[in-house]
């Protein structure tokens, strides 16, 4: 698990699942990005991008459970809804099915602007 200092002064931490494809839009996004700490009262946001398989779904799990208040975003149609392997018998059916999703991004994959736009967004409800 990676933590994403996304404007470089705390007001929005970063969190990257990244499981399959869309990871790779997730790491254009980032690009000037620094990694850095959790702490305790950081304002949290998890992206979870890719295919989530039923055999990591708990790793998944065990990574939301870590970050308690956290907002999540769905990044990407595997993520979202099993994408072109929703029919696999070992394919999630989407994220929302175990945790409650705070956004949900479009796309395989989406680009990696959507992602900020959706960042941008969720840092002007805390700054307004």
């Amino acid at each position: 698990m990676r933590c994403f200092d996304w404007y470089g002064d705390r007001s929005l931490m970063v969190v990257d699942v990244a499981l399959a494809c869309c990871a790779v839009e997730f790491e254009a996004a980032a690009t000037a990005v620094e990694v850095a700490q959790l702490h305790d009262g950081d304002r949290v946001v998890v992206v979870i991008s890719g295919t989530v398989t039923d055999a990591v779904l708990p790793v998944v799990q065990e990574l939301l459970d870590q970050a308690p208040g956290a907002q999540v975003i769905s990044f990407g149609a595997c993520a979202s809804s099993g994408g072109p392997y929703w029919d696999s018998y070992a394919v999630t059916k989407g994220i929302s099915q175990i945790v409650e999703v705070d956004v949900f991004v479009p796309g395989c994959p989406p680009p990696p602007g959507a992602l900020v736009e959706v960042l941008d967004g969720l840092r002007a409800e805390v700054v307004a």
